[in-house]
C-alpha cells in the first residue's frame, strides 16, 4: 500500500539546449553551445560528482614529434580487437591536439616536462599500457580533478548556462508519446525531478544532449561513483535509440582493495612507470601471460589477476612500485601516495593490494561521427555513447579524449542545424501526471532489487563468462525488470527508483548483447567460445529498440 504523494508538479522550464551530465563531455559541450543560446545543465548531485572527477591517468593525444597520428591510430585499433570504426578513430586522434590546446588556454594545470623524459613537449607525457609512445598528458595522478575544476569554473562564470544540481532526469520527452500524429520520433527534452524540493518539471529544449557517463554501478565492484547508473542508455533506449556493444565492460585491473574505502582506482600509469604485479606470496605472474607483461591490454591483465585470485583463493594481488625512487613516486603519484598512506600503506616501501573492478563501458547508445543517435534532436557523447572509437576494448586514456573532441563534433553539427532547430514548433507537452501513484511504504524493496542486479551481474556477467552463467543472468534480470515495471507505475519517482529501473534495463541489454556474441573478443571472454571468430562476429552487437 503506497502512502499519499508529497511531491509536486512544476511549470515547464525552457532552454535552447538541454545537457544531461556534467563530466568532461557534458561540461565541454555546454560551454560550446552557450555561444549559440541558452543551456540548461543537469546533474544528479554536484558538478563534481562524475567519472571525470576521479580520472587519474590523463588524456591521450599526439603531442610530441616522436609520436604520430598513425601510431596512435594503430594502437587504438589493436586494442579495439577488430571492432573499432577506423574513420572514427582517425577523426578523433587528429582532433586531439586542438582539444588539448583549448584546455591549456583555459588554464588546466597539466604537469610540466621535467626534461627527463626525452621528448620535445612542454608538458610531461606519460606512457600507459598498449601505447607505443609517450602521449598521455596529465596533471600528476589527478588529471580528472584538475580538468573538472577548470571546466566547472568556466561553466559557473557563463551567463548562458543555467546549472541544476541535484536534479535527476526521469525520462526523455518524445513526440510519439505526447503527440502520436508526428511521423518521426523526436526528443523535446526531459521530465526531471528536483530532489531538493520534490518538484517534477518538464525541461523543454530544441536539442538534448546525453552526457550521463557509464553504468559501472551495474556491478558489485566498480571504480565508478554512485551516479554511474546507466541512466542515459536506458532513457535513450526507451526513446527509440539503438544500443550496441554493451557486452564490452572494461574491468580495470587495479582497484584498491580495502574494507575502509570503495571505488578508489590505482592508475594504470603506475604500471607505465614500472610497477609490478605479484601474488600475495610475492611471485610475479604477468611474465607468462603476455609479452608486454604488466603493460599488456587491460582485458588480459584483468583476466590474469582474476585467474590468480581464483587459483590462490586470496582476495587480492599486489601491485608493487616500491623499487622506484621514493621521491619519484611521491612527485608523480601524490594522490595515490596520500590516499594509501592514510590507509596505512606506504607505497614507497609497501606493495598495494588490488582487485579488478568494473570501470568503463565501451558500448552504449549508437551514434555517428557527429554524435547523432538516430532519434531526432537527440545527441549522445562520452561514455554513454558507442561511437566506434573503442571497439571491443578501450585504449587507456582515450576516454577523456573522446569526451573532449565529440563535444566539438556535436557543437559543429548543431551549429549547422541550428536555423532549423531554432524554428521547430513543438506540440503541446503535458505536465507530469501523478495519477494514483504514491510513495513506497518501504525502501527495502528498491535496495533489495538494486543488490540483486549487481550481484547477478558480478557473478554471471563479469570478467569471465559462460553460456550457462549468461542464461541464469537473463532469467533473473528479466524477472527483475518485470517486477520493477509493475512496481514503478504505482510509485512516485525518486532517484533511487529511477536508478534501479535504469540499472535493470541496462543489465537486460548487456546480457542480451553478451549472449549474441558467440566468441571471445577484447573485454568479452567466454569459456565456451575461447577463440575470436572474425568470419561471423567481427561486427558490433546492435540491439534495436
Amino acid at each position: 500500500m503506497a502512502k499519499k504523494a508529497s511531491i509536486q508538479v512544476g511549470e515547464h522550464i525552457y532552454f535552447d539546449f538541454l545537457v544531461i551530465g556534467s563530466g568532461v563531455a557534458g561540461a565541454s559541450v555546454a560551454l560550446k553551445l552557450s555561444a549559440l543560446g541558452k543551456v540548461g545543465l543537469l546533474c544528479k548531485e554536484t558538478l563534481f560528482d562524475c567519472n571525470t572527477q576521479w580520472a587519474q591517468g590523463g588524456i591521450a593525444s599526439v603531442l610530441s614529434e616522436n609520436d604520430s597520428y598513425e601510431s596512435h591510430t594503430q594502437d587504438t585499433l589493436v586494442a579495439g580487437a577488430g571492432l573499432c570504426h577506423e574513420k572514427t578513430v582517425r577523426k578523433v586522434v587528429s582532433a586531439g591536439p586542438k582539444a588539448i590546446e583549448e584546455l591549456i588556454d583555459m588554464g588546466v594545470a597539466f604537469t610540466p616536462n621535467d626534461q627527463q623524459n626525452h621528448h620535445d613537449y612542454e608538458f610531461h607525457l606519460a606512457q600507459e599500457a598498449a601505447h607505443s609512445a609517450r602521449r598521455i598528458i596529465h596533471a600528476d595522478d589527478m588529471t580528472g580533478a584538475a580538468l573538472q575544476k577548470t571546466l566547472v569554473k568556466k561553466i559557473s562564470e557563463n551567463k548562458n548556462i543555467s546549472i541544476f544540481e541535484f536534479h535527476t532526469a526521469i525520462d526523455l520527452i518524445v513526440t510519439d508519446k505526447v503527440s502520436p500524429d508526428f511521423s518521426r520520433n523526436r526528443v523535446l527534452g526531459s521530465y526531471v525531478i528536483n530532489e531538493k524540493n520534490n518538484i517534477i518539471s518538464a525541461f523543454i529544449a530544441k536539442a538534448t544532449i546525453l552526457a550521463t557517463g557509464g553504468h559501472g554501478k551495474l556491478y558489485l565492484y566498480t571504480t565508478n561513483p554512485d551516479v554511474a547508473a546507466g541512466d542515459g542508455v536506458a532513457m535513450a533506449w526507451r526513446a527509440g535509440a539503438r544500443v550496441a556493444n554493451l557486452e564490452f565492460m572494461q574491468f580495470h585491473p587495479t582497484c584498491l582493495y580495502s574494507p575502509r574505502v570503495k571505488n578508489f582506482l590505482i592508475s594504470e600509469a603506475l604500471r607505465g612507470e614500472g610497477a609490478i604485479l605479484k601474488s600475495k606470496s610475492g611471485k610475479r605472474f604477468m611474465e607468462n601471460e603476455h609479452p608486454l607483461k604488466e603493460l599488456a591490454p587491460r582485458d588480459i591483465v584483468a583476466r590474469a589477476i582474476d585467474a590468480e585470485i581464483k587459483k590462490t583463493g586470496e582476495p587480492f594481488v599486489y601491485l608493487d612500485i616500491s623499487h622506484k625512487d621514493p621521491e619519484f613516486i611521491k612527485t608523480h603519484f601524490p594522490g595515490i601516495y596520500s590516499k594509501c598512506l592514510g590507509l596505512g600503506i606506504n607505497i614507497t616501501t609497501d606493495p598495494i593490494p588490488v582487485v579488478p573492478a568494473a570501470h568503463y563501458s565501451c558500448g552504449g547508445i549508437v551514434t555517428d561521427m557527429r554524435g547523432r543517435t538516430g532519434v531526432k534532436a537527440l545527441w549522445a557523447i562520452g561514455e554513454v555513447a558507442c561511437t566506434g572509437l573503442h571497439g571491443a576494448n578501450r585504449l587507456a586514456s582515450n576516454s577523456l579524449l573522446e569526451g573532449l573532441v565529440f563535444a566539438e563534433f556535436v557543437y559543429e553539427d548543431i551549429q549547422i542545424l541550428w536555423p532549423d532547430l531554432q524554428h521547430y514548433i513543438s506540440p503541446e507537452i503535458p505536465k507530469w501526471q501523478l495519477g494514483k501513484a504514491g510513495e513506497p511504504d518501504e525502501m527495502v524493496v528498491i535496495s533489495q532489487l538494486w543488490d540483486e542486479i549487481r550481484r547477478t551481474m558480478w557473478n554471471y556477467v563479469s570478467i569471465v563468462r559462460t553460456e550457462k552463467r549468461l542464461a541464469r543472468a537473463a532469467a533473473r534480470i528479466d524477472q527483475i525488470c518485470q517486477e520493477i515495471e509493475t512496481y514503478y507505475w504505482n510509485i512516485i519517482p525518486s532517484r533511487a527508483l529511477i536508478e534501479v529501473r535504469n540499472l535493470a534495463a541496462v543489465a537486460q541489454l548487456t546480457v542480451k548483447c553478451a549472449r549474441m556474441r558467440k566468441e571471445s573478443r577484447g573485454i568479452h571472454y567466454s569459456l565456451d567460445y575461447p577463440y575470436t571468430d572474425d568470419i561471423n562476429y567481427k561486427k558490433d552487437t546492435v540491439v534495436l529498440s
